[in-house]
């Protein structure tokens, strides 16, 4: 992100005292009255307006390069020593049920309601990589590990629920594709949430195959089932988060999910910080072009007029 600004803001406060003495400190000189004035004044006031207008355009812009005008740019280093988190979201057919609410009302689908806590958990999560995978009747990368976190909002943004597939719960397959996500990542802790409502069916990865490369990338994977008892496998979702050293949990309304993410992301608290600085282009010399061409211009028309 950049934007304008002025290095030396302060530098306009002479602005002031130029229009005070413009009022104020007006040169005395002495009067020689002759007849028919009147046409002389005529022939010369609009070379005097110029005059007027160059010397303004001259001050002004000569205190505007004074103020020293430039855009910031925020810049980022990579933390390559910091969290790596892939975000693994259920998007099949189901996930478009609603929650039960206490007065029986339906909320919100699974799918809002998940990818809204998720982008909440992202907007907490300053200094970490993310990634996004979604799965369904099959599993695939949405957005591979970044630090830009305006592209996990844009793409999450465009999901919804059936767009990997109505009718599969390839969980087994999305875990293997965020467990390849870390290949190459120096993070110094790699962590998988895995949200799904479902059971593992449709899979083309064996689950020992997905397990062992979680493992060997060194991951904790931190399973959510969401819905009521019974939709989902627990005992499946126990067996990844407890392989992986992380932990299960279960949510049957959005509160309970909430709270989940708030209990991984005090778990998996971030202490590094990446480093950040700011990049500044300075453009002062465009108003002092403008102030020494106005200058000269004024020079001018004062000469013709004889007045100096």
């Amino acid at each position: 992100m950049s934007n304008i600004t002025f290095e030396y803001p302060y530098v306009f406060l002479l602005l002031a005292i130029f229009l005070l003495c413009a009022f104020f400190c007006k040169a005395k000189s002495e009067a020689i009255i002759f007849p028919h004035l009147d046409i002389f004044m005529q022939s010369s006031e609009s070379k005097t307006i110029w005059i007027k207008v160059l010397k303004w355009i001259a001050i002004i812009s000569a205190i505007t390069a004074l103020a020293s005008p430039i855009k910031k740019d925020k810049m980022e280093v990579e933390n390559k020593e910091g969290y790596a988190i892939a975000l693994v979201l259920d998007a099949s057919g189901s996930m478009e049920r609603g929650f039960e609410r206490m007065f029986g009302s339906i909320s919100q689908s699974k799918f809002d309601i998940s990818m809204e806590m998720a982008q909440a958990f992202v907007e907490k999560r300053e200094d970490d990589q993310l990634a996004l995978v979604v799965f369904g009747d099959f599993a695939y990368v949405a957005a591979p590990l970044t630090y830009d976190k305006k592209i996990i909002w844009q793409i999450m943004g465009g999901l919804s629920a059936g767009i990997a597939g109505r009718n599969q719960t390839v969980i087994n397959d999305a875990l293997f594709q965020s467990a390849k996500l870390f290949k190459n990542s120096e993070a110094k802790t790699k962590i998988v949430i895995l949200l799904t409502d479902g059971q593992s069916r449709g899979d083309n990865v064996p689950f020992d195959v997905a397990m062992r490369l979680t493992q060997q990338y060194n991951i904790k994977v931190y399973t959510i089932g969401i819905g009521n008892k019974g939709e989902f496998n627990q005992e499946h979702l126990e067996i990844i988060a407890n392989k992986s050293g992380g932990k299960f949990f279960s949510a049957n309304d959005k509160g309970a999910l909430a709270e989940i993410y708030n209990k991984i992301d005090k778990l998996e608290k971030s202490q590094i910080k990446s480093q950040k600085y700011v990049k500044k282009s300075y453009y002062f010399e465009y108003p002092l072009f403008l102030a020494f061409v106005a200058l000269l211009f004024f020079i001018y028309l004062r000469n013709i007029r004889g007045l100096i």
